[in-house]
């Protein structure tokens, strides 16, 4: 995956799999030993593989409330938001950009369920990690 240019995108997402892959976080089976690293081991492997090890627990929603997170903004002021800013980046093919950063045509793709993408709009950016979650 390319980099993201919204620091914070990142850092909640980071954040995120960091505590669910960090054994102390929760009580689960160990990972099996293809994928036991110690701390600050540089590991690669296929996306699939690593959401594949990713453990699946109940939703926590203590402490969460929605108006702790601001909706999109254009942290850099160049007229296109946050959302805009990140599909445009993360586009296979790149889609046009109108008036207000409408994006028109593009590609993307999910490699979280293998879809293809045509259309901005279906696409949920900012619930890779849910912000109740985050």
């Amino acid at each position: 995956m390319r980099h993201l240019r919204t620091a914070g995108v990142m850092a909640a997402a980071l954040s995120a799999l960091a505590a669910l892959l960090t054994p102390a976080a929760h009580a689960v089976s160990p990972a099996p030993a293809s994928l036991r690293h110690a701390p600050g081991d540089t590991i690669t492997l296929p996306v699939r593989d690593a959401l594949a090890a990713l453990t699946v627990q109940d939703e926590d929603r203590t402490g969460y409330e929605r108006t702790k997170f601001r909706h999109w903004i254009d942290a850099d002021r160049d007229g296109c938001s946050t959302r805009n800013e990140v599909l445009l980046e993360e586009a296979l093919t790149t889609p046009e950009q109108g008036a207000n950063c409408t994006l028109s045509g593009g590609t993307w793709y999910s490699p979280y369920d293998g879809t293809a993408f045509t259309q901005a709009r279906a696409l949920d950016i900012d619930h890779l990690v849910p912000l109740a979650e985050s």
